[in-house]
């Protein structure tokens, strides 16, 4: 297993964290809906997953989704698209498996950007909070647009009640700029085990096909998710408090410091027993997981610009944010919202 840590106290650049946006799926699919097509009960899936309803995209592509999420935080910081240097997608189901933040900035115009994809699935947007934090501490860019954006229902199993129940569509967005006085983004820490890679997989299976006498490819193609519920659920509850409790450590915080915590939206039984953990009040959770269901790397910045939105988060307050999922990955930030 490999760490990497950082604290704000080594860093030659400010980072601050000035805008947000979201967007997301129009069909609602509702746990009435599914129990159509899946043995299954409102009151199963509500009281294993605190899971309502989902978002399901149809026509929208993600491109589309995350450009109007992205657009919308820009318009949020008080910038123009144009005035954004580097664009961060954070994705595992991309409209292209070549990646799609290109096309995400063509969306948006934001034509000086340079745009690329990160995959780290559900930890996928904390892991790109702080790769966006490093080029703006090194001076290289001064506007860094930050997008979670996740299409897995593109991914499920529509038969498969453990999983069908669980995602959903949906994309987030915020704006980190550079700041010679001020640093927002207190400390973090991202932490990867390769060895529980099999516990939840989007995985290539192919077939060998003869090309000739002593020749042979591999073709095929992606299937739908697996998941091992109850392994997951235990490393999340057991390594998620740990690894907050290192990055406030490294913001020289404790829990007592935060204002706010805002997990992953995986399962209300997850997001109950980390906080419990840390011993940080049910008042101070933000979580939307009823409403959107899983919606991967789109998750925290999803629940971030609902609640600044509806007036919870103010600026100064103290957020604590942890992703994690497959990979095994799983990391925390620590900020302070606003200029």
């Amino acid at each position: 297993m490999q760490s990497v840590t950082e604290s704000a106290t080594n860093a030659t650049n400010g980072v601050t964290i000035i805008g947000s946006g979201s967007a997301i799926a129009t069909q609602v699919i509702s746990n009435d809906d599914l129990t159509k097509i899946v043995d299954t009960s409102d009151d199963w899936i509500r009281s294993r997953t605190g899971i309502e309803q989902r978002r399901v995209a149809t026509s929208t592509t993600l491109s589309e989704l995350a450009a109007e999420a992205g657009q919308k935080a820009i318009a949020h910081a008080g910038l123009t698209p144009l005035d954004i240097d580097l664009i961060i997608l954070a994705t595992s189901t991309p409209d292209d498996l070549f990646g799609s933040a290109a096309q995400v900035q063509s969306l948006m115009g934001a034509t000086r950007a340079v745009a690329f994809d990160l995959t780290a699935a559900c930890s996928g947007f904390v892991f790109s909070l702080v790769t966006a934090s490093q080029f703006i501490r090194t001076g290289v860019y001064q506007n860094v647009l930050v997008i979670g954006a996740d299409f897995l229902s593109r991914w499920v199993d529509w038969g498969d009640r453990t999983t069908c129940i669980l995602f959903g569509d949906g994309a987030g967005a915020v704006v980190c700029q550079g700041n010679p006085e001020k640093d927002h983004l207190l400390g973090f820490e991202m932490c990867s085990n390769g060895a529980l890679n099999n516990n939840l997989n989007l995985s290539y299976q192919g077939n060998l096909q003869d090309i000739g006498e002593d020749k042979q490819i591999n073709h095929g193609g992606f299937q739908n998710i697996t998941m091992n519920g109850r392994e997951v659920y235990r490393f999340a509850v057991n390594k998620v408090p740990e690894v907050i409790e290192k990055a406030l450590f490294r913001a020289n915080l404790t829990t007592g410091d935060v204002d706010w915590l805002i997990l992953h939206q995986a399962n209300k039984r997850i997001i109950d027993a980390v906080a419990n953990r840390l011993k940080i009040s049910p008042e101070k959770v933000i979580s939307n997981l009823e409403n959107y269901g899983n919606t991967s790397a789109a998750s925290i910045p999803l629940a971030l610009d609902e609640a600044l939105k509806e007036g919870k988060i103010k600026s100064g307050d103290i957020i604590a944010v942890s992703g994690f999922g497959a990979g095994l990955s799983w990391g925390a930030s620590i900020f302070r919202w606003g200029k």
